[in-house]
């Protein structure tokens, strides 16, 4: 397999690395950007291979990304963690146009039955923002953070409408070392590199989109791919008003041709744009809130705690990025290094070193902002994690602290039944058989009556309001003899409870006492670590219950 191209055309990584820049900085945001190609797991030998940099140095890297919680480190394998997702999420609520065009992305996706994205332009690519996508067995399968290059899509000809001799130059230069789109990892790469008539194929698209307010995605993408884009135009007065982003409209061959497209779904898609140039132009900026403060104060306490193994630029550097946010989407030096507490010569290192790889812009000369780029640091990846996959490795390690299988389960559409998402057994001679998959009527389990007393709506069930106060269920050789049965809630951003964390054991290895005073605690510190997750990642993507 020929080896996937570097160049700053997407990367930001070119030559000519300041001075100034963070040397573990940029080692740090590469292991990132491999394990996020790597579709978020790679080995430690492998990460190594791919960087280039030593087996120490991606062995302490991997350790302070760990610590941070941004990666899982499973032996030798290293896996992508939820928390990560705070990176793309400080981006995203800076932008804050997932905040105020998804809802109206999805009711279009409803009504056409069809998959809706949201992009915006990355320099010469697109990145997605959102996506409302179908499910069938010929859907859209691109993630929120995927990079695309331009000339094989539908928004591609709209954001080029606005780009100057040097964009047009740099696109140029991109083509022309990467023919064949290897750098860009969510496309399939093209059977034979492109030329010259490629080029002048997309000049005319451009053209065209210019003229028309929308362009089309004939299969440029893979056979059978067909969509059509209409942009979103920031809320600015006069007529050559920015495009924000690009709403597209994605189908298949088999449900309409790229006519059928123009002809039928895009007047509704236009009409569905319009209401979200409303929504931006009366939406007023949010109030800025109190700023964030001391977000890597911790850092010093590590680097106390775990000596050479933690590198403390690393996690100063990271932390920078989420300084930003909603109502904070352009910071000045000062304000970073107020909101980190980091040395302004510290934060201003950091700044340097992500202005080099393209993940952080200069509107002006005394503002900051976040960039699309910073979407590539994980994001794609755990934009599709399902609620099941995040609580795994807690399962895992609550497991191993208390010698007892768990599980989490979730409440049947009917409401009666509860169904096993996720399991880790323990290794004993007698455990409970519980595998997943498997439903169990909901009022004579734990986990059932956990997830029932957030609804309560059958009255007969008289213990349902003290479970709901208490914040667990234990349910007593009731289903079945011998069987004890301890669960707690597990809720998702607005509060309401979406799974159970169960634990099920013999009767004789605890008692209703030891339950309460032993388990219970270990059980609510695994619901509010899987919380935490459930709630970084259900930020701006839909985490999936199943």
């Amino acid at each position: 397999m020929p080896a996937k191209p570097t160049n700053d055309a997407h990367e930001g990584t070119g030559t000519g690395v300041p001075t100034e820049a963070v040397t573990p900085l940029i080692r740090g945001i590469a292991v990132l950007r491999e394990l996020t190609e790597s579709n978020g797991t790679l080995s430690l030998s492998a990460l190594e291979r791919a960087t280039g940099l030593a087996r120490s140095t991606v062995d302490r890297i991997t350790a302070t990304l760990a610590l941070m919680d941004y990666v899982r480190v499973d032996g030798r394998d290293v896996h992508l963690a939820p928390r990560l997702m705070e990176l793309g999420n400080a981006y995203l609520s800076a932008l804050r146009l997932p905040a105020l065009l998804s809802a109206r992305a999805d009711a279009l996706a409803d009504e056409l039955d069809e998959s809706v994205s949201l992009a915006v332009a990355d320099r010469d690519g697109i990145r997605f923002i959102h996506q409302a996508t179908r499910r069938r067995a010929m859907s859209l399968s691109f993630r929120i953070g995927d990079l695309l290059p331009v000339e094989r899509t539908a928004p591609g000809p709209l954001f080029a409408t606005e780009w100057t001799d040097t964009d047009w130059q740099h696109w140029r230069d991109r083509r022309a070392s990467d023919p064949r789109d290897l750098s860009f990892t969510a496309v399939p790469p093209r059977t034979y590199g492109a030329d010259a008539r490629d080029d002048e194929a997309f000049v005319s698209r451009t053209e065209e989109a210019a003229a028309n307010g929308w362009a089309l995605d004939d299969q440029l993408i893979e056979p059978g791919l067909v969509a059509v884009s209409v942009p979103v135009r920031s809320p600015h007065a006069g007529d050559s008003r920015e495009i924000a982003c690009v709403a597209s409209v994605v189908s298949h061959t088999s449900r309409h041709t790229a006519h059928d497209l123009r002809t039928t779904l895009l007047p509704r898609l236009r009409s569905a744009v319009t209401e979200m140039e409303r929504e931006l132009h009366r939406t007023p900026p949010p109030e800025p809130g109190p700023p964030p403060s001391n977000l890597a104060l911790w850092t010093g306490a590590s680097k106390q705690q775990l000596g050479r193994d933690f590198i403390e630029s690393l996690a100063r550097g990271l932390t920078v990025l989420t300084a930003f946010g909603e109502g904070r989407p352009e910071l000045t030096l000062t304000q970073v290094a107020q909101a980190t507490g980091l040395a302004r010569a510290t934060a201003r290192r950091a700044l340097i070193t992500y202005e080099h790889l393209g993940l952080v812009a200069t509107p002006d000369p005394r503002a900051f902002t976040l960039t699309p780029r910073v979407l590539s640091l994980g994001f794609p990846p755990l934009s599709r994690l399902s609620l099941p996959e995040i609580a795994q490795p807690h399962l895992s390690d609550l497991t191993s602290r208390i010698h007892e299988s768990t599980s989490l389960a979730v409440l049947s559409d009917s409401g009666e039944e509860i169904q096993y998402t996720a399991r880790v057994a323990t290794a004993r001679v007698m455990s409970v058989n519980i595998t997943v998959g498997t439903r169990r009527p909901a009022y004579a389990t734990a986990p059932g009556r956990v997830l029932l007393a957030d609804t309560r709506t059958n009255h007969e069930q008289r213990d349902l309001p003290t479970i709901h106060s208490q914040g667990y269920a234990l349910v007593d050789e009731e289903l079945e003899e011998g069987l004890r049965s301890l669960a707690v809630p597990i809720r998702d951003r607005s509060g309401r409870v979406v799974a159970a964390l169960n634990t099920a054991m013999h009767a004789s290895r605890h008692t209703r006492r030891a339950c309460v005073t032993d388990l219970l605690p270990e059980l609510t510190s695994t619901a509010t670590r899987i919380e935490a997750d459930l709630h970084t990642a259900g930020r701006f993507t839909h985490v999936p219950l199943t």
